[in-house]
């Protein structure tokens, strides 16, 4: 087997007596990818979208135990074989087809692990202008990029160092990780020493601050500023402007409580509003950002649509985890271990930062004076501790971030596409190179300009994964009945080199189809429903057609037990 060209020391079989992770091991590790700036934004922007904080709670948990089963079946061949996935992918893709669902599962890393080392950067650039006392600047600067490559080689170092520092560095990160989000939720309730009071914040922050509506068939602007705690508009004044940029209108009184009407004469020429509130003592004032009129459409946020698409966002959130989790499981002492350590780990996590996300953003509506209406709401974390005035928590605060980006980074972002680009060419291409290959990638992806885009990039890979993820369980539990020939992983001449091409057309057939199905109501609006569901739509289409195509060749549950060489010990199944 070592002589086999589809072999290197990274890809080989780890023989049980070298796993050494148990359940707890993979919880932290859990803990350490959860707890992440994308894991809080996408919970505090599920309230932004105008859902309650009740049903954002009942949806990440549905949805990440939902995504804990695929997780835990394409698990366990990790577990019982010692392989990762690229390996285990040759089975139902072929030898040469593996590295087209590897590579697709590894652009997407590259595409996470840029974003999430640029806010990593971003993080060090906070503390670098702490200790220099710069001002943090709002645009890209040198400063900026140089901070983001320094994190990068700080990812990169975990990397070369391999498996086992990447293992003490969650382990580590697991209860400084916790011990924050607690820390956060006890800053939050120390606002107004209630948690349901603040937890009453967030219908606010699912409201745009200006609305054209008809009221009694007039047309009006209905102005939706903040409120505090005991519901008095935050802001004083309102000024209606035609122009973003410009110091037009006249400043005019808010109601003190509630919604402001304003009578709308010229419907065409207004464009944008700003409130402002004086500064207590002083003839200064704290200025809202400028904000678009919006037309008022009917709300459908608490729709079964709308709970579906996020579901589906959520599910996709981890789409690549459930694609790749044998690279992980791989070190797993047991099968039980990994199912206990992912059910401890990821439902749990997600549910708690979630929380810690929705509670703290409601909480700074109340805390900061400057925050008049929901858009200019901390909506992550960076934003949030910006606006704390003591040096010394802003400075614990970031190296918090960096730390949580950090472990994140190197367990979900590059482990995968590290074995992917090492399956290339395993004789000439190691784990520790294939990882470097994988950080240069990432920067080639520009980060700096995918950041914002993360809400609608999940649904499309989504279509993208799900698919994967059902043919390979397919192929594994209803085809080869969980039964693999680890020679013939490593052979081009076995059965996994499907008669010498080394794909196995089927597979690819059923991707094609799977994500063709999923993507195309992102083009065709009256199949919008088949995208909003890509990740599910995806793969049971992909599922099934993969099943049918396989159910028909007579070859296809033969099992080989060529014993020509030495096989590694397996854990029972």
């Amino acid at each position: 087997m070592k002589e086999n060209e589809l072999y290197n020391e990274d890809l080989a079989p780890i023989p049980p007596g070298k796993r050494t992770w148990n359940k707890w091991h993979l919880a932290a590790l859990w803990v350490g990818v959860a707890v992440c700036i994308p894991t809080y934004i996408l919970a505090s922007y599920m309230i932004k979208s105008g859902l309650s904080w009740q049903a954002a709670l009942i949806i990440i948990t549905a949805a990440n135990l939902f995504i804990t089963i695929p997780m835990v079946l394409n698990g366990y061949a990790g577990v019982k074989y010692g392989i990762p996935f690229p390996v285990y992918g040759r089975a139902s893709f072929g030898v040469r087809g593996v590295h087209l669902p590897a590579l697709l599962r590894s652009v997407v890393a590259c595409g996470w692990f840029g974003v999430q080392t640029w806010i990593g950067g971003l993080a060090v650039y906070s503390v670098f202008t702490i200790i220099t006392g710069q001002q943090f600047a709002t645009g890209l600067n040198a400063e900026k990029f140089i901070c983001f490559f320094l994190f990068w080689l700080l990812n990169i170092y975990f990397i070369w160092k391999g498996t086992e520092h990447i293992k003490r560095l969650e382990n580590f990160a697991a209860p400084v990780l916790i011990f924050i989000g607690l820390l956060l939720i006890f800053w939050g309730y120390q606002q107004v020493n209630s948690f349901p009071i603040v937890l009453e914040q967030s219908p606010q922050l699912g409201k745009p601050l200006a609305l054209r509506e008809k009221v009694q068939e007039k047309s009006v602007i209905v102005l939706q500023p903040i409120a505090d705690a005991n519901g008095m508009n935050k802001a004083d004044e309102y000024r209606i402007t035609n122009d973003k940029n410009a110091a037009d209108g006249n400043w005019s009184a808010l109601e003190k409580r509630g919604s402001t009407l304003v009578p709308l004469t010229d419907e065409l020429d207004v464009g944008f509003v700003q409130l402002r509130k004086k500064v207590a003592g002083g003839e200064a004032y704290i200025y809202s950002s400028i904000q678009p009129i919006q037309e008022a459409v009917v709300n459908n946020s608490q729709s079964w649509w709308n709970y579906l698409l996020w579901f589906t966002a959520m599910v996709g959130f981890w789409a690549t985890m459930s694609i790749s989790i044998s690279d992980i499981t791989r070190f797993a002492k047991s099968q039980k271990d990994q199912v206990a350590g992912q059910f401890i780990g990821l439902p749990g996590t997600m549910l708690f930062y979630s929380f810690v996300g929705i509670f703290v953003t409601c909480a700074a509506v109340i805390a900061f004076n400057d925050v008049l209406i929901a858009e200019d709401a901390p909506w992550d974390p960076v934003n949030l501790v910006s606006k704390f005035e003591q040096k010394y928590l802003v400075l614990f605060a970031q190296l918090a971030l960096i730390m949580a980006t950090l472990s994140t980074n190197i367990a979900a972002n590059v482990i995968a596409p590290a074995y992917a680009i090492s399956n290339l060419y395993p004789k000439k291409i190691s784990f520790r190179w294939g990882g470097i290959i994988a950080g240069l990638a990432g920067i080639a992806m520009c980060p700096w300009l995918l950041l914002d885009s993360i809400g609608s990039i999940l649904i499309f890979i989504s279509g993208l994964l799900g698919p994967i993820v059902g043919i390979m369980l397919c192929d594994y539990f209803i085809i080869r009945k969980r039964n693999l020939n680890i020679n013939h992983l490593y052979s081009r001449q076995g059965e996994y080199g499907y008669g010498g091409s080394g794909i196995n057309y089927k597979a690819v057939l059923a991707l094609v189809a799977g994500i063709s199905v999923a993507l195309i109501g992102r083009w065709v609006p009256q199949l919008d429903f088949l995208f909003t569901l890509s990740w599910f739509t995806g793969f049971i289409v992909a599922f099934i057609l993969y099943m049918v195509l396989m159910k028909k060749d007579p070859h296809a549950d033969k099992q080989e037990t060529s014993q020509e060489i030495e096989q590694p010990q397996m854990i029972a199944s």
